[in-house]
Protein backbone atom coordinates (compact mmCIF):
# COMPACT_ATOMS: atom_id res chain seq x y z
CA UNK A 1 0.00 0.00 0.00
CA UNK A 2 1.32 3.53 -0.80
CA UNK A 3 0.67 6.34 1.49
CA UNK A 4 0.44 10.03 0.02
CA UNK A 5 1.09 13.27 2.20
CA UNK A 6 1.91 16.94 1.25
CA UNK A 7 3.45 19.52 3.47
CA UNK A 8 4.20 22.89 2.82
CA UNK A 9 6.85 24.97 4.86
CA UNK A 10 6.83 28.99 4.48
CA UNK A 11 9.88 30.87 5.43
CA UNK A 12 11.18 34.35 5.66
CA UNK A 13 15.27 34.57 4.88
CA UNK A 14 16.88 37.95 5.08
CA UNK A 15 18.57 37.60 1.64
CA UNK A 16 17.08 38.45 -1.78
CA UNK A 17 15.81 35.77 -3.95
CA UNK A 18 18.88 35.50 -6.08
CA UNK A 19 21.03 34.41 -3.17
CA UNK A 20 18.66 31.92 -1.91
CA UNK A 21 18.94 30.57 -5.71
CA UNK A 22 22.52 30.51 -6.11
CA UNK A 23 22.32 28.71 -2.77
CA UNK A 24 20.47 25.89 -4.15
CA UNK A 25 22.23 25.97 -7.73
CA UNK A 26 25.94 26.69 -6.42
CA UNK A 27 27.83 22.96 -5.26
CA UNK A 28 29.99 24.51 -2.82
CA UNK A 29 27.42 26.43 -1.20
CA UNK A 30 24.99 24.06 -1.54
CA UNK A 31 27.06 21.05 0.73
CA UNK A 32 27.31 23.80 3.66
CA UNK A 33 23.20 22.95 3.95
CA UNK A 34 22.49 19.88 2.08
CA UNK A 35 23.92 16.69 3.67
CA UNK A 36 22.84 13.53 4.11
CA UNK A 37 23.22 11.96 8.13
CA UNK A 38 26.28 9.27 8.68
CA UNK A 39 29.79 9.03 7.34
CA UNK A 40 31.71 7.99 3.89
CA UNK A 41 29.03 10.48 2.01
CA UNK A 42 29.82 11.49 -1.55
CA UNK A 43 27.40 13.92 -3.87
CA UNK A 44 27.77 14.80 -7.67
CA UNK A 45 25.08 17.97 -8.30
CA UNK A 46 24.23 19.13 -12.26
CA UNK A 47 22.01 22.17 -11.41
CA UNK A 48 20.08 22.34 -14.29
CA UNK A 49 16.96 20.86 -16.07
CA UNK A 50 17.28 17.36 -16.40
CA UNK A 51 19.89 17.51 -14.32
CA UNK A 52 20.16 16.48 -10.58
CA UNK A 53 21.95 15.24 -7.69
CA UNK A 54 23.06 12.08 -6.31
CA UNK A 55 24.17 11.26 -2.65
CA UNK A 56 25.14 8.58 -0.79
CA UNK A 57 25.88 7.80 2.93
CA UNK A 58 26.01 5.28 5.61
CA UNK A 59 24.58 6.16 8.78
CA UNK A 60 24.25 4.51 12.62
CA UNK A 61 22.26 5.44 14.95
CA UNK A 62 22.62 3.97 18.78
CA UNK A 63 22.26 0.62 19.04
CA UNK A 64 21.12 0.41 15.26
CA UNK A 65 23.34 -1.52 12.71
CA UNK A 66 24.37 0.65 10.21
CA UNK A 67 21.77 1.71 7.09
CA UNK A 68 23.27 2.82 3.49
CA UNK A 69 21.10 5.86 2.66
CA UNK A 70 20.63 7.23 -1.03
CA UNK A 71 19.00 10.09 -2.36
CA UNK A 72 18.64 10.53 -6.56
CA UNK A 73 16.78 13.67 -7.61
CA UNK A 74 16.19 15.21 -11.18
CA UNK A 75 15.45 18.37 -12.14
CA UNK A 76 11.76 19.25 -13.79
CA UNK A 77 11.71 23.13 -13.54
CA UNK A 78 14.02 25.92 -12.91
CA UNK A 79 12.65 29.30 -13.45
CA UNK A 80 15.60 31.34 -12.17
CA UNK A 81 15.68 33.05 -8.53
CA UNK A 82 11.44 32.17 -8.74
CA UNK A 83 11.32 28.60 -8.73
CA UNK A 84 12.46 25.65 -8.79
CA UNK A 85 10.90 21.91 -9.05
CA UNK A 86 12.56 18.63 -8.53
CA UNK A 87 11.42 14.99 -7.96
CA UNK A 88 13.94 13.09 -5.52
CA UNK A 89 13.92 9.09 -4.10
CA UNK A 90 14.84 8.06 -0.54
CA UNK A 91 16.63 4.34 -0.63
CA UNK A 92 17.72 2.59 2.88
CA UNK A 93 19.31 -0.64 2.38
CA UNK A 94 18.56 -0.70 -1.73
CA UNK A 95 15.10 -0.39 -0.55
CA UNK A 96 13.27 2.83 -2.19
CA UNK A 97 11.33 3.99 0.87
CA UNK A 98 9.66 7.15 -0.74
CA UNK A 99 9.50 9.64 -3.53
CA UNK A 100 8.75 12.64 -3.79
CA UNK A 101 7.60 16.45 -6.01
CA UNK A 102 9.32 19.06 -4.33
CA UNK A 103 8.52 22.43 -5.46
CA UNK A 104 10.66 25.89 -3.93
CA UNK A 105 9.18 28.94 -4.80
CA UNK A 106 11.26 32.11 -4.19
CA UNK A 107 9.04 35.60 -3.41
CA UNK A 108 10.71 39.05 -2.87
CA UNK A 109 9.95 40.80 0.12
CA UNK A 110 10.66 44.15 1.17
CA UNK A 111 13.29 43.19 3.20
CA UNK A 112 14.43 39.50 1.73
CA UNK A 113 12.55 36.37 0.36
CA UNK A 114 9.58 34.20 1.23
CA UNK A 115 10.59 30.95 0.46
CA UNK A 116 7.69 28.33 -0.14
CA UNK A 117 8.78 24.71 -0.08
CA UNK A 118 6.05 22.18 -1.04
CA UNK A 119 6.75 18.51 -0.75
CA UNK A 120 3.78 15.98 -1.99
CA UNK A 121 5.32 12.55 -1.21
CA UNK A 122 4.38 9.07 -2.10
CA UNK A 123 5.77 6.64 0.85
CA UNK A 124 6.19 3.57 -0.90
CA UNK A 125 7.65 1.09 2.40
CA UNK A 126 6.98 2.96 5.90
CA UNK A 127 7.42 2.48 9.13
CA UNK A 128 4.90 0.51 10.84
CA UNK A 129 1.89 1.91 9.78
CA UNK A 130 3.50 4.90 8.27
CA UNK A 131 2.51 7.68 11.21
CA UNK A 132 5.78 8.83 12.32
CA UNK A 133 7.41 9.02 8.68
CA UNK A 134 5.61 11.95 7.47
CA UNK A 135 6.65 13.46 11.00
CA UNK A 136 10.16 12.70 10.10
CA UNK A 137 10.07 13.57 6.82
CA UNK A 138 8.70 17.00 7.91
CA UNK A 139 11.20 17.51 10.57
CA UNK A 140 14.36 16.85 8.59
CA UNK A 141 12.91 19.46 5.71
CA UNK A 142 13.01 21.82 8.48
CA UNK A 143 16.45 21.05 9.50
CA UNK A 144 17.87 21.19 6.44
CA UNK A 145 16.44 24.79 5.88
CA UNK A 146 17.40 26.19 8.79
CA UNK A 147 20.83 25.17 7.63
CA UNK A 148 20.15 26.71 4.46
CA UNK A 149 19.31 29.67 6.67
CA UNK A 150 22.41 29.68 8.67
CA UNK A 151 24.92 29.33 5.27
CA UNK A 152 22.87 32.51 3.98
CA UNK A 153 23.68 34.01 7.10
CA UNK A 154 27.06 33.41 7.52
CA UNK A 155 27.50 34.06 4.17
CA UNK A 156 25.92 37.93 4.14
CA UNK A 157 28.31 38.60 7.68
CA UNK A 158 31.18 37.47 5.41
CA UNK A 159 30.51 40.27 2.83
CA UNK A 160 29.58 43.49 5.20
CA UNK A 161 32.17 45.91 5.87
CA UNK A 162 33.85 45.70 9.29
Amino acid sequence: MVRHDTFTISRHLDVPPGEVFTAFADTAIRRGWFRLPGSGASYEHDFRVGGGETASSTFTGLDTAPERLEYRSRYIDIADAHRIVYGYEAIVDGVLRWTSLVTVRLDAETDGTRLEWTEQVAFLKYTGDGSTDLAHLRGASVLRLNGLDAVLQSGRQRQQPR
